[in-house]
Parts: C-alpha cells; sequence; structure tokens
C-alpha cells in the first residue's frame, strides 16, 4: 500500500508543476480532454496487450458513471474554481473530497466514522488550508461548484470499492475477475474524455499553442498521471478502506508545493512547512488507524 501511495504522491505531486506550464498552452479544458483521452488510448493497448477482455454489460453504467462524475464533472469543476477562486482556494475545496467520502462511506460501505478518523481529516485539512495560504473567500457560485466536484470525486470513489469489492471476492475464490481494473479505468477515461469534448462544442475552447515542451506536458498528462496514477488509485481502493485511501492522497499537495520549491525556485515559507507537517500527521493518523472487522 505505501509504495503505491509514494508513486502517486510523485505522479499526482509533479503534475502540479508540469500543470503550470501546461498553462501557457492550452485552455485548461482542452488540456484535461486531451490528457484522458491519451490516457485511455494508453490503458485500452495496454488492455490489447494483456488480452484483456472487454467488461461484460453488468459493469457498463457504473464504468459510465463514475467516469463522468470523477473524470467530467470533478476536473470541470476544478477549472471553473481556479478561475472563480483562484488555484489555492479550489484546492483546498477539491481536497475536500476525504471529509465527503469518510460521511458517505459510515453510511453505504460501513467504514465506521471513529474519533481517530474525524481527527486525522481535520488535521490535515487544517494542515492544507495553512499550506495553500487561503486567507480569502470567493464568490458562492465558484464555492459551491467546487465542492460539487469535490462531491463528485467521493461519490465515484464509493461506487469504485463497491465494484472493487465485487473484483476482489471474485479474485479470492479463485475465479477471474469478471472486470479488470486496467479495463475499467480505461473505460472511465473514455466516457469522461468524450463529456468534456462535448462541453467543449458547446462552450468552444482557445486553439492550443503546440511547442515540444506543450506536447511534453501532455504526453506526462496522459502516461504518468492519468493512465499510470488513476489506475494505481483505483487498485488502491480495492485495497484499504475508501475513507483512509482518500485522506492519504491529501500527500498529494505536500509534494506539488515541493515540487515548485525545487523547480520554480518558491519559497518554503515556515507556514509552508507547518501545513506539511500537519497534512502528514493527519494522515498518519488515519492510515495507522486499526482496520475495522
Amino acid at each position: 500500500m505505501l509504495k503505491i501511495l509514494s508513486v502517486i504522491y510523485m505522479l499526482w505531486g509533479f503534475n502540479w508543476v508540469v500543470m503550470k506550464e501546461a498553462n501557457l498552452f492550452f485552455s485548461p479544458t482542452m488540456f484535461v480532454a486531451l490528457r484522458f483521452a491519451g490516457g485511455a488510448i494508453a490503458l485500452l493497448a495496454t488492455a490489447a496487450w494483456l488480452k484483456l477482455p472487454l467488461p461484460p454489460r453488468p459493469y457498463w453504467k457504473w464504468i459510465a458513471v463514475t467516469g463522468i462524475l470523477q473524470i467530467a464533472v470533478n476536473n470541470l469543476a476544478i477549472q471553473i474554481g481556479v478561475v472563480a477562486l483562484g488555484a489555492g482556494l479550489a484546492a483546498v475545496l477539491n481536497y475536500s473530497m476525504p471529509v465527503w467520502v469518510a460521511i458517505m462511506a459510515h453510511f453505504i460501505l460501513n467504514e465506521r466514522l471513529t474519533v481517530r478518523k474525524l481527527g486525522g481529516i481535520a488535521v490535515s485539512m487544517a494542515g492544507l488550508l495553512i499550506l495553500m495560504k487561503v486567507d480569502v473567500i470567493g464568490s458562492t457560485n465558484g464555492i459551491l461548484i467546487t465542492l460539487g466536484g469535490a462531491v463528485a470525486w467521493a461519490a465515484a470513489s464509493i461506487l469504485m470499492k463497491i465494484q472493487g469489492r465485487v473484483i476482489t471476492e471474485n479474485q479470492r475464490n479463485g475465479r477471474r475477475a469478471a472486470c479488470h481494473i486496467i479495463q475499467y479505468t480505461a473505460w472511465q477515461m473514455v466516457v469522461g474524455s468524450l463529456s468534456l469534448f462535448a462541453y467543449m462544442a458547446i462552450s468552444p475552447p482557445p486553439p492550443a499553442v503546440w511547442t515540444p515542451l506543450a506536447a511534453a506536458c501532455l504526453l506526462y498528462n496522459c502516461l504518468f498521471a492519468s493512465a499510470l496514477a488513476f489506475f494505481l488509485w483505483n487498485h488502491l481502493l480495492t485495497l484499504i478502506e475508501a475513507s483512509t485511501a482518500s485522506t492519504a492522497v491529501l500527500g498529494v499537495p505536500v509534494v506539488g508545493v515541493l515540487g515548485g520549491v525545487i523547480c520554480f525556485g518558491e519559497p518554503l515559507t515556515p507556514q509552508i512547512a507547518i501545513g506539511m507537517v500537519m497534512i502528514l500527521a493527519g494522515i498518519v493518523t488515519i492510515v495507522r488507524a486499526p482496520a475495522t472487522k
């Protein structure tokens, strides 16, 4: 589990640096649509190479729902939030996802919402507020839209956890998994990217500026930040509680801020250091909590 989390931290955390560069060449919506289309192609090619069968019919409705929620709705909400609220507040609201997952998991997945979990989430979220230096409130609509994206991501994680239990149970009983996680993730991205392209048809973005650096940013996102990272995220949800996985992913902003310090020379202030320590302390509190039976 720790190895998977470490890779996710590196892939999504470094992507904060990559996205800053990508914004020079692509509109947010176009870039998200292209990265997930490329990620889908990479995973579908992997599935073909491994000769993995297409998902059976019962899975398709859940693939469509989770693809729209996790890929299209969440990412569109983030981009709208960045414009309306600024990157710091938008990131904090988007990463409120663990709060919503913990609440949903308590009622839907029977993952007890313990005092230890609540404490870990609270400490991490407070650390995130400090880390992102959020001291202003933006428009009400922007806040609600960004929070809606976080809730959409949380709902997709709950649904993915339910599907993961079915797949894992088949594997434990010696039966071939009815739907491999690679196929599941690939078709999520197909649905999500098609939804984003449909949105772009209604509200056309400005054209992209193609340069070698722009292509490199997109390639990194297609292969690593999308295909590999989202496959690992979905796989992680089959291994541990949804509330634990969602809180653990709060380590991504820490790596992202450190990436800015290393790559762009951004200052590492005492405030940022305190925020990082609080986030990591909250994560450790949750991850080390005894598993419910």
